[in-house]
């Protein structure tokens, strides 16, 4: 008999047939059990006595209920992990039981101790490159070795050389107060030298960042400024903001450039495009309108177009762009949107063109972000839906990897609080510099390590206590990323071991942690600033700190809040001064309650640095503030209202004769409003408004006075600047263009980029798809093709883009509300349309996918943030509409043509085929299936600005009556019911589909003022199909205009004794023409076309 078991040992053996009875081995299980009992080796149980009995190996297993089968195996399971920890193994990630050294699970802390290598091992070449160190080597290898294994080879590894150990080293160089509100944006220039922050007290700053001396304050916005850009040049920064409007301003003198108008609501992010073809330049900007927007500037003249290239996207009230993302060449830019829609935008043609939208999420896009490099047509997005997408373009579509949250590392232990989220929603997205990884933010407060080629999770990050919505890559260390959040921690994180290196806590003292919301690595890598929601900017960095100990942590010039005054193209003034900001003379630099700070510091700001002490020291005075207290403020010299000091006359006279002798010699400064001096040199204007930026309240304890926004109710009038000082303030170079040769490398290595994107592009659109095109709809993990027709997902609310213009068109017929836009801002609705002009209401009373069951939405909502849901079916019922004198007639004669036999199409053919079938002729025209986006035919879209035609569908009538293919009364023809012109400014406001052979498209214009781009309120319904060799009468806006500015020639030739004519353009391919006599005809070339008159 064996000796008694160990209670361990009897437990163990029990676990083991348990294991083995949920298995295939039952017969080893019964065995076993025989032989447990046999050998008395099951664990005896205990009465209320203390003595021992034995029991059967069933007692042994009701008595333990709660053990599953597989306890044995989960037990295996959670050991490794457990144990990694404590003693990591040699090869992360790999799960075994038996494994030998420092893969066993018996390891300690003797076996993980790795040889140090010698000089020799890292001499040593693999395939012609050093080898790659062990991921738990001990410690950084020796900085002589790697110095002298790469004088014997010649090469050596970056990880060799920098260990990510040395981020250790990041320390804060400077937490420096300079705004009064949260700052959400932060971005550096081209060459790191500078620092730009936008905040919510609408100012934008700009900061040295070797010292982080305040350099100047660029104002203008009168809201929050939601997003920056720098251009690839290094000559503009351009800022979104709340109120709706794009700024620009030149990063050397700080003058405006621009003021872009273009969007109804929030700018909600903006991009300068990197493509570098021509002298063109693009700048994106994308709105809470819906809407997305292409400004072209010249890249010599630093001049933008008024009107940009412009795509409504509003597929339901309410939508909003969120995010947006350039490819590294720029020929592509993807955006994200609330209605769980991805659009992918090219620019490689001439003009912009949206080539896809992707509809595979299924709720909002929060995030996009492009891979860094041009090799390959990658982006990858994060949505609330719980997950984000690893999308590429291979045959003609875009294809996706789902990377989903709730995925967890094999065999590892939860993270706390991994669970206790129960809707997982991404934050944020980023690519390492290689494109080898993508990194999640998740909001359960952890980061997720996908590879971007399998879509398996590598790593899981944890150290956040709040919503992480920071991703920062290093500019080229692969292993390092950047992350920040809401709970004030900032992460240095090593993503090839999946370790934290250094962690940073914002503590403002009295404050409690700040939240940080914004960070980015200068482009050398050598520091990275941050932003918070207390109006701080955190400089990081490596080296010293002595030169950011010479800069006081609060700086604010005193004319930062001072009201400005706008004019009608919303350029700005300064309302006291009467001139424009960047031609001020060098403002004071005072701390947060507008107290001026000492001398020392007075010499920090731009044009400043040599003025005597004197003139260093600003008067002061004691003022009241709002709310009744007396502080000391900068008030300048005291003067009358009626009568300025001496000195304040003597500095306006020369301002004025410099001006005027720049104008005689014909070098007029450029001023972004025209000024008109008056005898004292002050401003006049008609169309000025006085404004001022709004109080938005600081974050701080209520105790403290912002005193610097007080400052305009007694801004100095005097700063005792002499002439050579204004002459230099104004010659000042604030941000210095990039060195010719590094510019024009990187626009060399941006082009190239260019020109693979497109190669790529092109290659792809040729293969051959990897589906077969049916009628049905893609798979939910592919997107689909611009304008292909959805079956799927047809919405019980009416179709609806948003009205550039904020108008609201309102057509009711018949107890059918059209559909209708409306803005907050404006508050205009255009008139109701005359039932006279309109086709019978009949044709739009059926369900279509431009029906509407609803009318209580608006799309100003979406400047409120409004998270709308799409309404849900009501009953439908006939209800008695209220109508005017003329909607009366107009019903009357409406019913007594309904009593009248409906005239209905000819069908050709019965509905089903002999076999059961459909019949053929009844399915969708190849033109409305089409997957790959043509010019031609037209396919519509609700909202889309058109050219309309009269001839052309004039012509097209003609040809369906002539080949009779389907019945037409001439007397509802649009030209038969109202006067027409030639060409017509239209919106398509109305989309349905009227199945049958042949399956027509029924259309509803609204007429649009060519002027103001306004709908007048009238508008007319047309019927049409695509037919061949019949030419579209219906071209889009941009592509009429497209056609307009070509320069087109007419050349004759004869051919066989017939006088012939070729109408070409410059670079294009011909479009020939033959006549025999004068008429008037129309050509089209794609989607371009032209009105010619042919002579013999």
């Amino acid at each position: 008999m064996a000796a008694a078991p160990t209670q361990i040992e009897a437990e163990l053996y029990y676990l083991i047939a348990r294991f083995l009875q949920s298995g295939p081995c039952n017969k080893s299980a019964q065995v076993l059990v025989q032989e447990l009992e046999e050998h008395q080796l099951i664990p005896r149980r205990l009465d209320w006595e203390g003595k021992e009995h034995r029991r059967s190996f069933e007692d042994l297993v009701a008595a333990n209920a709660h053990i599953p089968p597989d306890y044995l195996l989960k037990i295996c399971e959670r050991i490794g992990p457990l144990l990694d920890k404590e003693i990591p193994q040699s090869v992360p990630g790999v799960q075994t039981l038996l494994g030998v050294g420092r893969q066993s699970l018996l390891r300690d802390a003797k076996d993980c101790k790795s040889t140090l290598w010698n000089g020799s091992a890292f001499a040593a070449l693999h395939r012609g490159r050093p080898p790659e160190l062990p991921v738990n080597y001990v410690k950084p290898p020796n900085v002589v070795n790697i110095t002298s294994a790469r004088q014997l080879t010649g090469c050596s590894r970056f990880g060799h050389i920098f260990p990510s150990s040395a981020y250790q080293h990041i320390k804060m160089h400077k937490r420096i107060l300079g705004h009064l509100s949260s700052v959400y944006c932060v971005a550096f220039d081209r060459s790191g030298r500078r620092i730009f922050t936008g905040s919510d007290d609408c100012l934008v700053k700009i900061w040295a960042t070797d010292d982080g001396r305040l350099l100047a304050t660029l104002r203008g916005h009168s809201a929050e400024i939601s997003d920056m850009a720098v251009n690839y040049e290094n000559t503009l920064i351009a800022a979104g903001s709340c109120d709706k409007v794009v700024r620009v301003w030149c990063l050397r003198t700080c003058a405006p450039v621009a003021v872009l108008q273009g969007h109804s609501a929030s700018i909600t992010s903006i991009q300068f495009c990197p493509s570098t073809k021509g002298t063109n330049r693009y700048l994106t900007s994308t709105g809470a309108d819906g809407t997305i927007c292409f400004w072209q500037w010249h890249v010599k003249t630093m001049k933008f177009r008024d009107r940009p290239v412009k795509f409504t996207e509003r597929s339901r009230p309410g939508v909003q762009i969120s995010c947006s993302s350039f490819s590294s060449g720029g020929m592509f830019i993807t955006t994200g949107s609330t209605d769980h829609v991805i659009r992918i935008y090219y620019l490689g043609s001439e003009v912009p063109e949206k080539i896809a939208e992707l509809e595979s999420h299924t709720d909002k896009v929060v995030a996009v972000q492009f891979c860094n490099n041009g090799d390959s047509l990658r982006f990858v997005s994060g949505s609330r839906d719980g997950t984000a997408r690893i999308w590429q373009y291979q045959q003609q579509e875009w294809k996706s990897i789902v990377l989903d949250m709730a995925t967890k590392m094999t065999g590892n232990n939860l993270p706390s609080g991994e669970d206790k989220i129960t809707k997982l929603k991404v934050t944020m997205v980023a690519w390492d510099r290689y494109d080898t990884t993508v990194i999640t933010a998740v909001n359960n407060f952890l980061l997720k390590v996908w590879n971007s080629i399998t879509g398996q999770l590598l790593h899981t990050l944890s150290g956040h206590d709040d919503e992480v919505f920071v991703l920062e890559a290093h500019p080229f260390d692969q292993r390092i990323i950047l992350s920040a959040g809401h709970d004030g921690n900032i992460f240095i994180w090593d993503l090839d071991r999946g370790t934290k290196i250094r962690n940073y806590f914002n503590m403002i003292e009295g404050q409690g942690h700040g939240a940080v919301f914004d960070c980015k690595f200068s482009p050398d890598g050598n520091h990275f600033a941050c932003t918070d929601s207390h109006g701080h900017l955190l400089l990081f960095g490596f080296g010293c700190s002595k030169y950011y100990e010479k800069i006081p942590d609060q700086m604010f010039f005193h004319t930062d809040y001072r009201p400005l005054i706008r004019d009608a193209n919303n350029y700005v003034l300064d309302e006291q001064t009467q001139q424009a900001p960047h031609l001020m003379p060098p403002p004071f630099l005072v701390d947060v309650d507008g107290n001026p700070h000492p001398t020392k510091f007075q010499r920090l700001v731009p044009g400043r640095e040599n003025c005597k002490d004197e003139q260093l020291i600003p008067q002061l005075g004691y003022v009241a503030n709002g709310d009744g207290e007396v502080v000391e403020q900068v008030i300048g010299q005291q003067t009358n209202d009626q009568d300025e000091s001496i000195l304040d006359g003597i500095i306006r006279e020369l301002q004025r004769e410099q001006d005027l002798r720049l104008i005689n010699e014909g070098d007029v400064p450029h001023f972004p409003v025209n000024r008109a001096y008056s005898v004292n040199g002050a401003l006049r204007s008609p169309n000025m408004d006085i404004s001022s930026s709004p109080n938005i309240r600081l974050r701080r304890h209520s105790s403290q006075i912002e005193g610097v926004r007080q400052m305009h109710n007694n801004a100095p009038r005097s700063q005792m600047a002499t002439e050579r000082d204004l002459m230099a303030w104004s010659r000042r170079v604030v941000v210095n263009e990039l060195n010719n040769g590094v510019s024009r490398v990187q626009e060399e290595c941006r082009t190239a980029k260019g020109d693979i994107e497109i190669s790529l592009y092109t290659v792809e659109k040729k293969k051959k798809p990897s589906y077969t095109t049916q009628r049905n709809d893609y798979e939910p993990s592919c997107g689909r093709s611009l304008r292909r027709t959805q079956r799927k997902r047809q919405h019980t609310y009416q179709t609806r883009s948003n009205i550039e213009h904020n108008s609201q068109p309102s057509c009711q017929n018949s107890g059918v509300q059209e559909d209708s836009d409306s803005s907050s801002e404006e508050d205009e609705t255009v008139g109701t349309s005359d039932a006279s002009v309109e086709d019978p209401v009949v044709e739009w009373q059926s369900e279509s996918s431009s029906s509407d069951s609803s009318s209580e939405y608006s799309d100003w909502t979406a400047d409120a943030g409004i998270n709308l849901q799409p309404p849900k079916r009501q009953t439908r019922q006939t209800t008695r509409k209220i109508c005017s004198s003329s909607d009366e007639e107009n019903l009357k004669s409406l019913e007594e043509r309904q009593k009248k036999p409906k005239q209905t199409r000819k069908k050709k053919g019965g509905l089903v085929s002999m076999a059961g079938e459909p019949n053929e002729e009844w399915f969708a025209p190849q033109w409305i299936l089409d997957t790959i986006p043509r010019r031609s035919p037209f396919v519509p879209q609700m909202g889309d600005e058109l050219i309309y035609f009269r001839q052309g569908h004039e012509a097209y009538v003609r040809a369906v009556r002539k080949s009779k293919i389907y019945s037409v009364n001439l007397q509802k023809q649009p030209w038969n019911k109202m006067d027409l012109r030639e060409q017509e400014f239209v919106k398509i406001v109305g989309i349905k589909y009227e199945v049958g052979p042949p399956t027509l498209c029924c259309l509803k214009l609204a007429f649009l003022d060519p002027i103001s781009g306004k709908m007048t309120g009238e508008s007319f319904s047309i019927k049409y199909h695509d037919m061949p060799d019949v030419i579209d009468f219906l071209v889009l806006h941009q592509f009429y205009n497209e056609a307009k500015e070509r320069n087109w020639q007419i050349v004759p030739h004869d051919s066989g004794g017939l006088r012939k004519f070729t109408i070409m353009a410059e670079g294009k391919r011909e479009a020939r023409l033959s006549s025999y006599g004068c008429r008037r005809q129309r050509v089209r070339r794609g989607s371009a076309t032209l009105s010619n008159h042919q002579i013999l």
